[in-house]
């Protein structure tokens, strides 16, 4: 058994010889990790005090939902400020299929009643978020849950007649979320805006966040989904792209290459950088830390949509 130096506790002796001696491949693997730190160094210099608005998508949650915490834990303890925008849409799907309601999408988005918004309320502002909240709680970090409704955080109206009550942000009240992160909390935000009638209306989580974003002028969108990035026809097949502008964003949706729920993901990344958020981020959430690997690293992990000046 040994000390730790860092917090003085007993921990087992892993990497040491029946001497106590550390071991050549223990060396290796520690100064691999001292790399890393190093790396990230200017990263955090560069972040720290900035927000960071984070949509973490329902389609990732089915990996390591509380690793994805701790990393946006790490964020705030980096001196990140981080807001959280979630979906739902597994859960919500599940929920309508036990009570044998038919989910119906068009260009990506879900189709939404009366009824099914009554499910969506429940599954997004209640068990989703309140989860969420709470594994921050369990970490030791202040969290709020809210939904777009409380403060008239997203104004919204009706986005189509024929999505039904889906709404499109139209105003981003923030002053709450300003008081929630000048006092170190984390907003944990469900995408439930209202109009001013007080309709209550399903917004895309995407969507959402990058008005979010943009509201906030934030230092970084980044959407945790269950893609890699977003994906260009090569000659060597579909590969990955690192980076991408608006303008190609624009290109690869003419030639038909950007579909379905993709779509809304591209919208948001371009709705935040029009609005003032410096850059985007797509990758997959079920990626282990994928997130700190995206904002921590040269190379990244996924895309950035590059706004006015690059990473």
């Amino acid at each position: 058994m040994n000390t730790s130096k860092s917090t003085g506790v007993i921990e087992p002796d892993e990497g040491l010889d029946v001497c106590g001696v550390l071991g050549e491949n223990t060396m290796t693997e520690w100064t691999a990790k001292a790399s890393v730190l190093i790396e990230a160094l200017p990263y955090i210099k560069r972040f720290a005090g900035k927000t960071m608005v984070i949509k973490y998508g329902g389609s990732a949650m089915g990996g390591p939902f509380e690793q994805v915490i701790l990393d946006i834990i790490w964020l705030k303890q980096a001196g990140i400020r981080p807001v959280v925008v979630h979906g739902g849409g597994k859960e919500i799907s599940a929920m309508l299929n036990r009570l044998q309601i038919e989910s119906k999408f068009v260009d990506g988005l879900r189709v939404t009643d009366s009824e099914t918004m009554n499910v969506v309320e429940m599954v997004l502002g209640g068990s989703v978020n309140k989860r969420i909240a709470a594994t921050f709680h369990k970490h030791g970090v202040p969290a709020v849950g809210l939904t777009g409704v409380d403060g008239g955080l997203l104004r919204v109206k009706q986005k189509r007649a024929e999505l039904g009550l889906v709404g499109e942000v139209v105003e981003v009240s923030h002053s709450l979320l300003d008081q929630m992160l000048n006092a170190s909390v984390v907003p944990i935000i469900a995408p439930i805006g209202v109009d001013d009638n007080g309709v209550r209306y399903n917004v895309n989580a995407d969507s959402a966040a990058g008005a979010i974003a943009g509201a906030l002028q934030a230092e970084k969108l980044v959407l945790l989904t269950d893609v890699p990035g977003i994906m260009c026809e090569t000659q060597d097949g579909k590969q990955v792209l690192n980076q991408i502008t608006p303008a190609g964003i624009q290109q690869l949706m003419e030639e038909g290459q950007i579909t379905g729920g993709m779509v809304p993901k591209v919208e948001a990344c371009l709705q935040a950088l029009a609005a003032g958020a410096k850059h985007v981020h797509i990758l997959n959430g079920e990626e282990p830390h994928a997130l700190l690997l995206e904002v921590f690293t040269d190379q990244g992990i996924g895309t950035m949509v590059i706004g006015g000046e690059s990473a």
